[in-house]
């Protein structure tokens, strides 16, 4: 029974972290392969960040290139650990 229930919670976990992924093409998106990915944090349960990510720094000089943000399966598993603080993240990539 026990085995069971962490296979139902692991299971569910990958279901809702891929379901916050949002992407954002800017000009003709990603052209070449660099990426860069920083972590945004937020407290009370994503109601204030803690931080700021500025993706027009990441990007540089780069006309085309693509922003996303997601909640990978290591930032669920911090925020299932903060959670309890309200403290949640989420990551931010840009891909020029």
């Amino acid at each position: 029974m026990k085995k069971i229930l962490v296979v139902l919670v692991v299971i569910t976990m990958l279901f809702v972290v891929s379901c916050s992924t949002n992407i954002h093409k800017i000009g003709k998106g990603a052209q070449g392969g660099d990426v860069i990915s920083q972590r945004q944090w937020y407290a009370v349960y994503g109601l204030a960040p803690l931080n700021t990510v500025d993706t027009n720094q990441m990007a540089g000089d780069v006309q085309d290139y693509e922003i996303i943000t997601q909640q990978t399966f290591v930032d669920g598993l911090i925020t299932s650990i903060l959670g309890s603080f309200t403290i949640s993240c989420r990551t931010v990539t840009v891909k020029k």
